[in-house]
């Protein structure tokens, strides 16, 4: 039987093909692909553009229906790779609401959920050395 996910693929210009890999991949590769980009404020502060989204961050829609509105993540969906938001609801026909799942690269976070102390640990000790170790110089 063949095996179902490659991680010798490297590319393919194929949709197909880039649809395929996503799919077929495991979890905690895709924990990857739901990144969600970072306010300016955050970016300065931590020196990422972007982080992999959590419950208990609190984000802004930046594209669709919803665009402006901001929220807490409810729940992160890792095998459809979407996002839940409370407050960002459609009313169904017979009345209820239901909850929309949004993309991540609509959503830009503002502010972090850092109850886990490891989460941002490994960025935080690099930049701390890159301001503690003294600037090289050429001495020739």
């Amino acid at each position: 039987m063949k095996q179902q996910f490659s991680t010798k693929w490297k590319a393919s210009k194929q949709p197909r093909k880039q649809r395929k890999y996503i799919a077929n991949a495991p979890l905690h590769l895709k924990k990857k692909f739901i990144s969600v980009n970072l306010s300016k404020e955050l970016r300065k502060k931590y020196g990422k553009r972007n982080i992999s989204a959590r419950k208990g961050d609190v984000v802004k829609i930046k594209r669709g229906k919803f665009k402006g509105k901001q929220g807490k993540i409810l729940e992160v969906k890792l095998k459809v790779q979407k996002i839940i938001v409370e407050g960002i609801q459609v009313k169904k026909l017979d009345g209820s609401k239901v909850n929309v799942a949004l993309r991540p690269s609509n959503l830009q976070i503002i502010e972090l959920n850092l109850e886990d102390k490891k989460r941002l640990k490994n960025k935080k000790t690099k930049l701390k050395e890159e301001e503690n170790a003294p600037k090289k110089t050429k001495s020739t």
